[in-house]
């Protein structure tokens, strides 16, 4: 009797051991972060798409920090501390890194010569000749972004390609893991990729290196080209052209640009706080990868 019991719980654990592990809890709310990044409302106003979408962009990489802390993730990650897909993972964390801070410093260039020309415009009331000499300096400081972001989009496209992490490895946790950390990346480069564009103001063509992101994105388009067409970076640097050249009253020209800076200026300050809990939460991830790995 007592034999036939321990055959049956015998039976019963390899049974049980065959069967595939459920992912961790963690790695479950991770993906549904990504599918509510996946699923936001392209019907939303183009500064409150970015907000929601950094917002989520927080809260994603928030529970992956958690991740990372927990032994099976850092008993994965030390085991296949060799494989190629850790090193991926190395360098895809610095690619975060860099985009985030190309949409810092350009954030931060753009506030700068914008506080120069509301200064100008507080200060000299009559002055057109130096309000206009101000406007135009503040145009050229906004090819010097825009050509800076350029650079950071082209090197994106250049590297996205390599975004691909696999491994040997059968074990359920570990191809979780790996698929889930690979969505990490593309979603949140296709995020930083917007909002470079957005501040720019200007579209950029698609390219074949971004077909990964469409692909993980499962079919959702985030419409990034409208969101550009309606940046109001892009209406200000419109608005301020014009008025270079307007024959309409002065005064009514620059109560418009007044409010114009104003929105503006809030939407940077915004932009920026969400962009900073990211840097430094990018910053912790990347520091607890490289303990892990070399422990």
């Amino acid at each position: 009797m007592a034999a036939s019991q321990l055959n049956t719980k015998s039976h019963f654990h390899a049974r049980s051991n065959s069967l595939p592990s459920r992912p961790h809890p963690l790695i479950l709310q991770c993906n549904d972060h990504l599918d509510r990044l996946r699923a936001s409302h392209e019907t939303s106003s183009s500064s409150s798409l970015l907000s929601h979408k950094i917002a989520g962009l927080q809260a994603l990489h928030e529970c992956v920090e958690k991740l990372f802390q927990l032994p099976l993730t850092q008993e994965a990650l030390h085991h296949e501390r060799q494989e190629n897909w850790v090193d991926e993972l190395l360098d895809g964390s610095l690619r975060l890194l860099d985009v985030c801070t190309a949409a810092k410093d350009s954030l931060l260039h753009t506030k700068e010569c914008m506080r120069e020309l509301q200064s100008i415009m507080r200060r000299r009331k009559g002055g057109e000749v130096e309000l206009r000499a101000e406007i135009k300096k503040f145009l050229t400081s906004r090819k010097v972004v825009k050509k800076a972001i350029s650079k950071a989009l082209a090197n994106l496209k250049g590297t996205t390609k390599s975004c691909n992490m696999s491994s040997t490895n059968e074990d359920n946790q570990t191809v979780a893991l790996i698929s889930l950390l690979e969505k990490v990346e593309v979603v949140t480069l296709s995020t930083f990729q917007g909002l470079l564009q957005f501040i720019s103001g200007t579209t950029q063509s698609k390219s074949s290196s971004w077909i990964l992101v469409s692909k993980l994105m499962q079919g959702k388009k985030i419409g990034w080209s409208q969101l550009a067409d309606e940046s109001e970076f892009a209406q200000l640097d419109e608005a301020l052209q014009s008025c270079m050249f307007s024959q309409t009253s002065k005064s009514e020209n620059m109560n418009k640009l007044q409010n114009q800076l104003e929105k503006l200026e809030l939407l940077i300050q915004d932009l920026e706080e969400g962009l900073e809990f990211l840097f430094r939460r990018l910053i912790k991830i990347r520091v607890a990868l490289l303990n892990i790995l070399n422990h």
